[in-house]
């Protein structure tokens, strides 16, 4: 796979997620229940654009402070810089095309959550009940590397009650798929996805590779005797 074509993969992904987020804060609001927190894509029920905000890493989980923002924000830095110089080196190695497009994918997903934590503190207003300003004048609702992950996508497929004669979850609400994600986060999960579906074609076994070079040069070696 040539360099450029994962560079355009990453930055297609990366404009996409981007473009999303920045219409999601500067149309809408977090307010549950307003029809300017939620509306349904072509009228699906299945299929929604929710408005929402993760304070940290992905399902919601977060560390606690302006500090744990901090350290989740530089861990992303961190986890890019290492994504770019290891697509890199698969590239150079001509890896499998098709580990290339999944480690660009995941490179791109983390590329557009890192600049939502880096940036989006600095040059948005909050949105809690009101729609975001970009660049407001009075300056943006947290510092450098303290923004909030926006999440848009939510898949509300099937809900209803788990039957009683289930163990431990009987009884309960049960709603799939509940969590709300954004097109980085589908990046990420799609590119893993893609290498643990594939590792065979991606990673095929060195030793099966040189069993079977061996046995095919036994086989098309003369016999001794014959040559004799």
């Amino acid at each position: 796979m040539k360099p450029y074509k994962a560079v355009l993969l990453i930055l297609i992904i990366i404009l996409l997620d981007q473009a999303l987020k920045i219409w999601v804060k500067t149309h809408m609001m977090i307010c549950y229940g307003c029809p300017e927190g939620e509306f349904k894509v072509l009228g699906l029920d299945w299929f929604r654009i929710h408005f929402t905000e993760n304070p940290g890493m992905a399902f919601g989980m977060s560390l606690p402070g302006i500090y744990g923002k901090i350290f989740l924000s530089v861990f992303r830095l961190g986890a890019v810089g290492f994504g770019i110089w290891y697509l890199r080196k698969i590239i150079r190695e001509n890896a499998h095309w098709g580990y290339i497009t999944a480690v660009s994918m995941i490179l791109a997903g983390a590329i557009g959550n890192m600049i939502d934590g880096t940036f989006y503190g600095v040059i948005f207003s909050d949105s809690n009940f009101k729609i975001a300003k970009l660049f407001p004048p009075e300056g943006g609702y947290a510092g450098w590397m303290q923004g909030l992950v926006v999440d848009m996508l939510w898949f509300p497929i099937y809900q209803g009650y788990i039957p009683e004669w289930v163990p431990i979850w009987g009884g309960q609400h049960f709603e799939f798929f509940k969590f709300i994600f954004n097109i980085a986060d589908a990046s990420i999960t799609i590119g893993v996805f893609i290498i643990l579906i594939f590792q065979k074609w991606f990673f095929p076994d060195k030793k099966e590779n040189v069993s079977d070079g061996a046995h095919s040069t036994s086989a098309a070696s003369p016999p001794t005797d014959a040559a004799v």
